[in-house]
């Protein structure tokens, strides 16, 4: 399939001042000159480097004008997929994207799959597997601060990390195979603590990879957070107050919000997948009481629960009940309203608070909300290096690849503890260095592969 000439739209659907369709394949300058009229008559077919042309697309069945256009030629090996690329950027509506896709179709390409381009560029070497995911990461990405862990994903700081750890391990294991396959050479052999030291400090470096983790899928696919408490203690205004938006109704009569609200809001480079839901409270409101339960089940599904309670009034039962749900839930619990006169005893918190934070607020008064914005940020990037300073992992592909790698290496420094031979090292070490490659794609299965791009977008 990889010699055939692909095309689709690599633009978003809808109307925009500009429109492409991009073509790949060794007959993609063919497929665009049989629809391309050029201003100055020049035959594209004949590019011997990449150029940029102006003419119109026609229908080759009728000769009729489709749309002015800029016509790309990008010339093999110097394009996104190591092809030939053309790329016809026409005015961006949806009627002339489809009526110039369809006619490539019709002059010899094929409909290309969901990131088969990408997929291209990685079957010929432009990019590697952690690379290739990096692309979809940056269309996908919500703050800067995933944006800069996709972009350096792209620039091979994975990459290069990963890399360097195989090129480590293959060092020892050729030593350690010298040894083995010429004793009469009298290589001299590694002595076991060098080399039980030398794979602790590459264990060390993966442990250090896997720590990112959890900040890398938080920076990829938000950190899913739930705003819960009792009716009217400041829900709606503290979600108003994080979007800097009236998006929620905020009144003075409790059980307004009857269903759960959800928002995005860039905290600190920090995408927030943000819930408002309903006021939990026992209710013979029906409608009141589906969206009660339906706070319950989000708190369920929560990253992070933020439990809002009143300084103002002494803590309910409704105040307890809302504690209660925090089980073993990561939480930070909020005391707003401490404009007013406190009345809340905060010793009765004595048994919810644990190792969880307690951060005074006032949302009305837009007192300690910053003070939320850092703990936030803290709890995300704890023990992990910041954005710009090195590479995260964010998939779940990644990261059980790295702990696979990981058992090895350890099963290989056990061996070593147990005084076995040389060529036992050598398998378990030889199973590490290949399981790192699954993360470039050099060991990867075809199945894993066409699994990866499939969730791509069509045109990329």
């Amino acid at each position: 399939m990889q010699e055939d000439t692909i095309s689709a739209v690599a633009t978003a659907v809808g109307e925009g001042g500009i429109g492409v369709v991009r073509l790949s394949g060794k007959n993609a300058l063919n497929v665009a000159a049989r629809l391309f009229q050029s201003s100055t008559q020049k035959d594209i077919e004949r590019s011997i480097k990449s150029q940029i042309y102006y003419g119109h697309i026609v229908d080759p069945k009728d000769n009729s004008l489709v749309d002015e256009v800029l016509l790309l030629v990008m010339k093999a090996p110097h394009s996104y997929t190591r092809e030939d690329v053309v790329e016809i950027q026409c005015h961006g509506g949806s009627v002339v994207l489809r009526r110039i896709l369809g006619l490539t179709l019709r002059s010899g390409a094929r409909l290309a799959e969901p990131g088969e381009f990408t997929k291209r560029a990685f079957l010929n070497g432009r990019l590697d597997l952690t690379q290739a995911e990096a692309v979809i990461d940056i269309i996908r990405a919500k703050t800067d601060a995933s944006l800069k862990m996709a972009i350096g994903h792209l620039e091979g700081e994975l990459a290069g990390k990963i890399n360097q750890l195989r090129g480590r391990i293959l060092e020892m294991i050729a030593q350690l195979e010298a040894t083995i396959d010429f004793p009469e050479e009298n290589i001299e052999e590694l002595p076991a603590e060098s080399v039980n030291a030398s794979l602790q400090k590459i264990v060390d470096e993966i442990e250090s990879l896997l720590s990112t983790s959890a900040a890398g899928r938080i920076l990829q696919d938000g950190l899913q957070t739930v705003i819960i408490g009792k009716p009217n203690v400041g829900k709606s205004s503290l979600l108003n107050a994080l979007l800097r938006e009236n998006r929620a109704i905020v009144t003075d009569v409790p059980g307004t919000t009857r269903d759960s609200i959800e928002e995005f809001v860039n905290l600190r480079g920090i995408p927030l997948r943000i819930v408002d839901t309903a006021g939990i409270r026992d209710t013979s409101d029906e409608v009141e009481k589906i969206g009660v339960d339906r706070s319950r089940a989000f708190v369920e599904r929560a990253d992070l629960v933020l439990v809002l309670l009143d300084a103002s009034q002494p803590l309910s039962q409704e105040d307890h009940q809302v504690l209660s749900l925090l089980a073993d839930r990561k939480a930070i619990i909020l005391i707003n309203k401490s404009d007013l006169p406190e009345k809340l005893v905060r010793d009765e918190l004595a048994g919810y608070v644990g190792e969880r934070q307690i951060i005074t607020i006032s949302v009305a008064a837009g007192l300690g909300l910053d003070v939320l914005e850092q703990c936030i940020a803290e709890m995300v990037f704890q023990g992990s290096v910041g954005v710009s300073e090195g590479a995260f992992i964010n998939n779940v592909r990644q990261e059980n690849i790295l702990r696979l790698a990981l058992q090895n290496l350890m099963e290989a420094k056990n061996t070593i503890v147990a005084g076995l031979p040389a060529d036992f090292q050598v398998i378990d070490l030889r199973s590490a260095w290949e399981k790192l490659g699954e993360l470039s794609g050099e060991t990867v299965s075809e199945d894993i592969i066409n699994e990866i791009f499939s969730r791509f977008c069509i045109g990329k």
